[in-house]
């Protein structure tokens, strides 16, 4: 392997709380999830979040850690869901990486359902995706001997599903959630996903409308288990501004973090965020941080 990706790999362990020797059986995951599953697009971090509101909805998302880096990890994003009958929605979840030589691709399809109770504005929600996973090394990034044996034998590993179970309550105001992104390694117990994955996720936020120039606060805790490293917990807030038509928004992450971002919102249709998330404290000194772009088309409201 060349050096650049070496140092990648380093640079990916690094990143942890817990420090310990890597090989490609048991290469890192990132440990940050996109800045944008926090507000521009809860479907990332919970299917129950599918179909919750009415018409199609497009998001994609763009991630660069560590520019000037060759190697570095990008990471792309792509999320469709929408409402599909009464009370069901549906949705799909793309999610690419390219880190060093290392290619991470996982593809879900989801299934939520939405429970109104006392009335519409109260509501209970369900979603279970099943996922398709690949993971592979790029052998035409291998400066060296790509016949090595232990390139080969991460290849000629199984593909793999899992399955993520979502719940959420919501009304006008408070939204609670709760997902486990790997029920099938829980239940089995055979554990095919790496250091840095997500084990349970958890969130809790209430909007407080304003008025016309400061539209909405909705400050936001999450919970974040993380395979191989301590709990993560997120805590921040979105201002959405001038009749929504602008937001800002920041969350400090224990990793040692803090993402922060401001949107736009183009007739209620098109919405862009741009974030940038500081290094994690295990590597901030060596590297700059992460770039993310956000993109949704709201279509059929």
């Amino acid at each position: 392997m060349n050096i650049r990706s070496l140092f990648v790999s380093c640079l990916i362990l690094a990143a942890g709380s817990k420090a310990g020797a890597q090989s490609l059986s048991n290469a890192q995951a990132l440990l940050e999830p996109s800045g944008t599953q926090y507000f521009q697009n809860q479907y990332l971090s919970n299917p129950a979040m599918a179909g919750l509101e009415k018409g199609l909805h497009l998001n994609a998302a763009y991630r660069k850690q560590w520019s000037g880096i060759d190697g570095a990890p990008v990471t792309k994003f792509f999320t469709a869901d929408g409402a599909v009958g009464n009370r069901v929605g549906a949705g799909l979840n793309v999610f690419d990486d390219v880190a060093g030589l290392i290619n991470r691709t996982r593809v879900a399809i989801t299934y939520a359902y939405h429970l109104p109770l006392s009335d519409a504005d109260h509501q209970l929600h369900f979603g279970l995706s099943l996922a398709w996973n690949v993971q592979r090394v790029d052998y035409k990034n291998v400066n060296g001997d790509a016949t090595d044996p232990s390139v080969s034998a991460f290849n000629r590993r199984d593909n793999y599903f899992e399955a993520e179970y979502g719940m959420a309550y919501t009304d006008t105001k408070l939204t609670l959630q709760a997902s486990v992104p790997n029920i099938r390694s829980l239940v089995t117990g055979d554990n095919k996903a790496v250091d840095g994955g997500g084990i349970f996720f958890t969130a809790a936020s209430y909007r407080f409308a304003v008025d016309e120039t400061i539209t909405a606060v909705e400050p936001k805790l999450c919970y974040r288990g993380v395979r191989g490293y301590d709990n993560i917990l997120d805590a921040g807030v979105n201002v959405s501004l001038l009749n929504n038509v602008a937001n800002v928004m920041a969350m400090y992450h224990t990793s040692k973090s803090l993402t922060a971002g401001i949107g736009v919102n183009i007739m209620k249709t098109v919405g862009v965020q741009a974030m940038y998330t500081t290094q994690t404290g295990g590597v901030k000194t060596y590297v700059d941080g992460t770039y993310e772009v956000g993109v949704t088309v709201n279509l059929f409201k």
